[in-house]
């Protein structure tokens, strides 16, 4: 499974993020999708996911995730934001399988929130 994700780049302050991530390849009905980020100097972690028949996951409640398996998309939508939003943002696909999980990134897109 390959990952590209669009959208990012620059935001104001108290805007809002787009981020699309589209999947080539079979997608299977235990694949969760979703995004997570890493700030300078920080670690990855979950912003929100989703699973193939739609239930969300949310770590921040300013997003809003959601999927079309058909298309094999995932989009985010985040607003509110503030510079501490600033992050490379990943595109992710988790699946579960006999030898355990295996995760699928995105090469990252970059948002950068000005205040």
């Amino acid at each position: 499974v390959q990952l590209q994700a669009s959208g990012g780049g620059w935001v104001q302050a108290g805007g809002t993020l787009e981020l699309s991530c589209t999947a080539s390849g079979s997608i299977f009905s235990n694949d969760v999708m979703g995004w997570f980020r890493q700030a300078p100097g920080k670690q990855r972690e979950l912003v929100a996911d989703i699973t193939y028949r739609g239930t969300p996951n949310y770590k921040d409640s300013r997003a809003t995730i959601s999927r079309d398996n058909t298309k094999k998309t995932v989009v985010l939508q985040m607003g509110s934001l503030t510079p501490e939003d600033t992050a490379v943002y990943y595109c992710n696909l988790r699946r579960p399988q006999v030898t355990g999980i295996s995760n699928y990134w995105g090469q990252g897109t970059q948002v950068t929130v000005s205040s």
